[in-house]
C-alpha cells in the first residue's frame, strides 16, 4: 500500500475545480480538487461524496441549508 503526500499531489496542478484521481479503495476513487469561487451545485445519482478542506473554506449550498467547512473539517453524503 503506497503512501500518498496530499501536499506534493496538490503542488502537480493549478486549476480550479478539475478533481485529479490520487487513490482507490474498494472501488471507489478518491479526488482531490482546488477551487477558487463558485461552482454551480449539482449532484450524483450514483456516487457517494466526501468534502475535505485542507486550507480556505469551502461553503456548500445544499437544499437544506448551507455548510461551512473550514480546514481540517469535512462532510458526507
Amino acid at each position: 500500500m503506497p503512501k500518498i503526500n496530499l501536499e506534493e499531489k496538490f503542488s502537480k496542478f493549478t486549476e480550479h475545480w478539475t478533481p485529479k484521481i490520487i487513490a482507490e479503495s474498494n472501488s471507489q476513487l478518491v479526488k482531490i480538487a482546488k477551487g477558487d469561487g463558485e461552482l454551480v451545485w449539482h449532484k450524483h445519482d450514483n456516487e457517494d461524496e466526501l468534502f475535505m478542506v485542507f486550507k480556505g473554506q469551502l461553503t456548500l449550498q445544499l437544499p437544506d441549508g448551507d455548510i461551512v467547512l473550514n480546514p481540517g473539517e469535512l462532510t458526507a453524503s
